[in-house]
């Protein structure tokens, strides 16, 4: 049965939603950011008592999303439909809930993710993940919404640890087919290189030590080399 979140948890969450808010006012100064504290308070209401496979609240997944976008510099219309992607899944909140507490347009978004959410990605075929990476493109009519899932999936890989093992294959095999190509078009290329790298090591474990242990040894001369040259042109900058 689950639980309401110790108070230690209460102060992890807060003070991810302190860092959260920091990120949006460095980046985005002119957003407002009273949209975002509603939808934390709204997310922390209505996901009480609710823990993820790790054992952690899981208002930190919703919390995580935002941070990814923040980072992102997206607007607090997305940042806010982040934290609320899952409640509609999740928990007994209504369309109607949502679009009376933040508008039509934070409504459009999650519902957008919800979609997504329900498309299957049954077929391994190289020729359907790419139908599958139209579809997906082809059926939002806000980017936000992609963005906002592919923030989603980047982080549970992060965490794709606590799932059992079938379900890690079959997650980090998505991500390879359908996830990080979508990021690789939109640009995305921080996104899709973790993306790849956190599915590498589930997909193929053995090649992803080989790969680990290659770059690690060339990693000391690497960064030495790289010293040395912005050592040379920050000497070459000031002198010219």
């Amino acid at each position: 049965m689950a639980t309401n979140p110790q108070p230690a948890s209460h102060k992890l969450l807060n003070a991810k939603f302190r860092q959260l808010l920091a990120k949006v006012a460095e980046n985005r100064p002119n957003d407002d950011l009273e949209i975002i504290r509603r939808a934390y308070d709204f997310s922390l209401r209505h996901h009480d008592g609710q823990t993820r496979a790790s054992g952690e609240p899981y208002l930190i997944h919703p919390l995580e999303v935002a941070l990814v976008l923040a980072d992102l510099k997206l607007d607090s219309t997305a940042i806010s439909a982040g934290l609320l992607h899952d409640a509609i899944e999740d928990t007994p909140v209504t369309h109607e809930d949502v679009r009376r507490e933040f508008g039509s347009q934070v409504v459009h978004i999650v519902e957008g993710v919800t979609k997504i959410d329900k498309i299957d990605f049954a077929s391994r075929e190289e020729r359907q993940a790419e139908n599958v990476r139209k579809m997906v493109l082809a059926m939002v009519d806000d980017i936000r919404v992609v963005l906002i899932k592919l923030a989603d999936r980047l982080h549970n890989m992060r965490t794709l640890q606590h799932l059992p093992e079938e379900r890690r294959q079959n997650v980090a095999k998505e991500t390879l087919e359908i996830y990080a190509p979508l990021a690789h078009r939109l640009g995305m290329g921080k996104v899709r290189g973790e993306l790849e790298d956190l599915a590498f090591r589930y997909v193929d474990p053995i090649g992803y030590e080989q790969v680990h242990q290659a770059v690690e040894s060339r990693r000391e001369a690497g960064e030495a080399f790289l010293r040395k040259a912005i050592k040379i042109l920050q000497q070459k900058l000031i002198e010219n």
